[in-house]
């Protein structure tokens, strides 16, 4: 039995080549370049006044004086921060001021994201109407002395209400969010009305869980503008149990500047005179920073969505 080899085989796969990388060119690692020194001298620039500040709320009044305090504090002082904190009238008002703003903020979302979401819908009768009254009250309202009278008139004046309602809907947040509104998907509102749910039904269980950057990023709106509100409180209350911390603040630092203007006083109230700024303006300023990058993710998503027209 005669037999005979088959021929080998081979296999003529090609040879497996190192992926290509694509060099940038010349100009576009001078613009990167540039780009990176530009934002970090912007960072620079941006971040060295708060950190003047934080130098200047732990230096000691000596060096502040003499102009000597720069990124570092000098004669580490914490005298204005004991006296403050010492104080039961600063923590009570820092109560209210938590208060104040988480119902004000809660009350605003409420307010501005049903009006939006009605504005934002071309069928509604009337919709120009509305609109036009909210655009209206941007460049024009009724002045201060008749604000006062008609929240006197109100009873709402030494409440809660007379810092809540005058300020409770921010028509640039209003046009926000009916923008963001305006660009929802119709489909999923069609499905949802296919499946029985009413408008309250898809506002709630549709819109709203997918609108969570731009609530969130009006959220932060309304609570940083109600945190450093003064002047509402100042005007309509006249119990200094009922005061914000901002007026609290605000008070003591009127109190120290007029003290130094005079040049008398202790040690003590010298000290306080030369970094109650400082440490007002941190105190005011901390919480809403450490609440920032909880909800940094969202916030520029957020402005985009509702500031885009597609």
């Amino acid at each position: 039995m005669v037999t005979t080899d088959s021929p080998a085989r081979t296999d003529r796969r090609p040879a497996a080549t190192a992926p290509r990388v694509v060099k940038d060119s010349r100009g576009t690692t001078v613009f990167r370049a540039v780009n990176a020194a530009a934002l970090v001298l912007i960072a620079a620039v941006t971040l060295y006044p708060f950190v003047n500040l934080v130098a200047q709320a732990f230096s000691s009044e000596g060096y502040i004086n003499a102009g000597q305090v720069n990124l570092w504090p000098k004669g580490f002082n914490t005298t204005t921060f004991q006296v403050v904190m010492a104080d039961p009238m600063f923590w009570r008002n820092y109560q209210n001021t938590v208060v104040y703003t988480v119902v004000a903020t809660a009350i605003a979302m409420v307010l501005t994201t049903t009006f939006a979401y009605a504005i934002s819908k071309h069928h509604l009768k009337g919709r120009s109407v509305f609109i036009g009254i909210a655009v209206f009250t941007m460049f024009f309202n009724g002045g201060l002395v008749p604000n006062y009278v008609l929240i006197n008139e109100l009873g709402l004046k030494n409440t809660l209400w007379a810092i809540v309602l005058p300020n409770a809907i921010s028509v640039f947040n209003l046009l926000v969010m009916k923008s963001f509104f305006e660009n929802f998907s119709t489909e999923l509102e069609e499905a949802a009305e296919i499946d029985g749910l009413g408008t309250y039904g898809k506002l709630a269980r549709i819109v709203l869980p997918l609108s969570k950057a731009v609530i969130a990023t009006m959220v932060l709106f309304y609570a940083v503008s109600f945190w450093n509100s003064w002047f509402s409180a100042f005007l309509y209350m006249d119990r200094a149990e009922l005061y914000p911390v901002t007026v609290y603040l605000r008070n003591l630092l009127a109190a120290a500047t007029s003290l130094d203007a005079m040049g008398g006083g202790s040690g003590e109230s010298t000290q306080i005179a030369s970094n109650v700024k400082a440490v007002t303006m941190l105190l005011t300023v901390l919480p809403i920073i450490c609440l920032y990058p909880f909800i940094q993710k969202y916030f520029v998503s957020g402005v985009m969505l509702g500031a885009v027209k597609q």
